[in-house]
């Protein structure tokens, strides 16, 4: 998916509050909507059935002072969903934050790995 930030070294998640975080799983469902116009089709890319991506939609929208994700009916127009302008804003500072974590942790997780019996394909 164009613009998700993969990591094979950390996985962030954030609590905003204490009933709501976001993950690589939030993270990349937005990314979806994003690149899709679509909570179907962004779940779909994610292995995740549409009432689970709109599960989180609601929780995630229902958690901030805006929503962060706006979709229309089907119809003749087709509907679709759309990212907020705060939606956009959560979605790169998460990005931003998973980007320094793992900056800040890259020397640490050399020296890790340095002594790790497996190397990153599994082999010892």
């Amino acid at each position: 998916m164009a613009g998700k930030a993969s990591s094979e070294t950390i996985f962030l998640r954030v609590h905003v509050a204490p009933e709501i975080s976001i993950g690589p799983g939030k993270a990349d469902l937005l990314e979806g909507i994003r690149s899709t116009g679509s909570i179907a089709a962004a779940g779909r890319q994610l292995g995740m059935s549409y009432k689970r991506a709109w599960h989180l939609i609601e929780a995630l929208n229902g958690h901030f002072a805006a929503p962060l994700v706006v979709s229309s009916k089907g119809g003749a127009s087709g509907g679709g969903a759309t990212l907020t302008e705060l939606g956009l804003e959560v979605l790169q500072l998460y990005r931003e934050m998973q980007l320094a974590a793992e900056k800040a942790i890259a020397p640490s997780l050399r020296k890790l790995r340095r002594r790790s019996v497996l190397d990153m394909s599994g082999r010892k």
